[in-house]
């Protein structure tokens, strides 16, 4: 997902490669400013608001936004004697985060040993995502992780045939399925619930939540668990796939143009935690 999640170009696992004569180190490490107001909130209280936050991109992680000492209330954050080191960067010094009758320990961090090469974090803190109550740009609430202005999709339907079966039983078969395209992931296909014996769908329980989608909702099919998925009330930027559904094909047979599909790289979702006193409706909201 995006520049450095996933299969993203800066990260571990990623599919493409930089056309350099001399290989590159394994980790880079990627900072640029975010160039978007953003505010962090806990307790009724804004502790950090700035427009010149710095988003540090790192292999195997979402992006983290840090924000200039002088843009932080210097109140809320409480030092502690806890020092780690980062393979990268250095030592990192951790804070309580308190405001009002509420603390949260070990919520953010300053690197206090920075190597001159990164000197564009140098007197910044960041926030521990799931332990402040929101984070926000200008009055929206951003769900998941600071926005990855590398983090794209398209979404494109098709007169391609689509069709899944589950042993002998056809569970849908389809003409004008779309395909989302999203970055460090491979292609989705989406069916329309008219294409599909929705009779072999099964809901389960327990939903995730994508940042860029919405809630999703999972179905098994006969002996395959969470064989099928579909975002019913997806945000609007991506509403062509909303309440439509697409299939595992590790789990089921999805075949495309009469060739099954096999499980690809970057077909394996890693599933995003619950942001703190998320609820569905505001979930919903966006």
């Amino acid at each position: 997902m995006g520049l450095s999640w996933q299969q993203g170009p800066l990260s571990a696992g990623a599919i493409g490669r930089f056309l350099t004569p001399d290989p590159l180190p394994q980790r880079l490490l990627f900072a640029e400013r975010l160039r978007r107001r953003m505010r962090v909130q806990f307790h009724d209280t804004s502790v950090a608001d700035s427009e010149n936050v710095v988003l540090l991109h790192e292999p195997g992680r979402y992006p983290v936004a840090y924000f200039p000492r002088a843009d932080v209330d210097e109140q809320a954050l409480v030092a502690s004697d806890k020092v780690t080191h980062h393979q990268d960067l250095g030592d990192m010094a951790w804070y309580a985060v308190h405001a009002g009758d509420r603390t949260a320990e070990r919520a953010a961090w300053e690197f206090i040993a920075l190597p001159g090469h990164a000197a564009e974090l140098q007197g910044r803190v960041a926030f521990a995502w799931r332990a402040m109550d929101g984070f926000y740009e200008e009055d929206e609430r951003i769900f998941g992780h600071a926005a990855d202005p590398y983090h794209r999709i398209d979404i494109r339907r098709t007169s391609r045939s689509l069709e899944v079966r589950s042993g002998d039983t056809v569970i849908a078969r389809s003409g004008h399925p779309v395909v989302l395209f999203e970055s460090g992931f491979a292609p989705r296909w989406y069916v329309p619930r008219a294409d599909i014996d929705e009779t072999r769908l099964h809901p389960v329980e327990g939903r995730t939540f994508c940042p860029y989608k919405g809630l999703c909702d999972y179905y098994d099919i006969g002996d395959a668990h969470r064989a099928a998925w579909s975002y019913r009330d997806a945000y609007r930027e991506v509403d062509r796939i909303g309440d439509m559904v697409s299939f595992e094909p590790d789990q089921v047979e999805v075949h495309l143009d009469g060739r099954r599909l096999d499980i690809e790289p970057g077909q394996t979702v890693i599933a995003h935690g619950i942001d703190r006193g998320l609820d569905v409706d505001e979930v919903r909201a966006p």
